[in-house]
């Protein structure tokens, strides 16, 4: 891996993908590109009104697109905020670990619960339980987030700003030459 690596940030909803990856961006003078933020640019319409129109089948896919996209575009290093659930198909998460260094941050349900529940903006838990729909999901993608994963990070009650100097010192660290 090299210091102009792209950084890819995984996990699911709540977990501090976006607050993570604009500090991580500025402390290393680069683009935080959300790709969730992207899709809702693009269609005009926020991420619910996607769901409700196009299920989370259309959704999904037009997360691969993007990602593809931002994979693809000639740019200087960037940081990534990627959806929750952007590694639920193979060739995502093979996208994601062959084109940058990817960073899981694993935060338990109940803190993401907590983080969440007031945000009319997750049409995934939109249900009766959330806590319930969090844990199912944790449960489900913790896998697919670590096998993506280069790095894993536990979060929690753990300041955003000291996970993300561990995460820049790993990332650094990564980055030397082996001898």
């Amino acid at each position: 891996m090299s210091p102009e690596s792209d950084i890819y940030l995984v996990g699911l909803m709540g977990s501090g993908k976006t607050t993570i990856g604009r500090q991580v961006a500025k402390r290393l003078g680069r683009d935080c590109v959300d790709s969730d933020h992207e899709i809702v640019t693009r269609t005009g319409v926020n991420i619910p009104t996607i769901f409700e129109i196009e299920g989370e089948t259309g959704f999904r896919l037009r997360e691969a697109r993007i990602l593809a996209e931002i994979i693809q575009r000639d740019h200087p290093p960037i940081v990534l905020a990627t959806g929750g659930g952007m590694v639920l198909t193979e060739e995502n998460r093979r996208l994601l670990r062959a084109n940058g260094w990817v960073v899981y941050l694993d935060v338990p349900p109940r803190f993401l619960w907590t983080r969440t529940r007031h945000d009319r903006n997750r049409p995934l838990l939109r249900v009766e339980n959330p806590l319930a729909c969090l844990e199912a999901l944790y449960a489900a993608r913790d896998p697919l987030y670590r096998e993506s994963a280069h790095f894993v990070i536990q979060g929690g009650e753990t300041p955003s700003h000291v996970l993300t100097q561990a995460l820049l010192k790993e990332f650094s660290q990564q980055c030397q030459p082996s001898m």
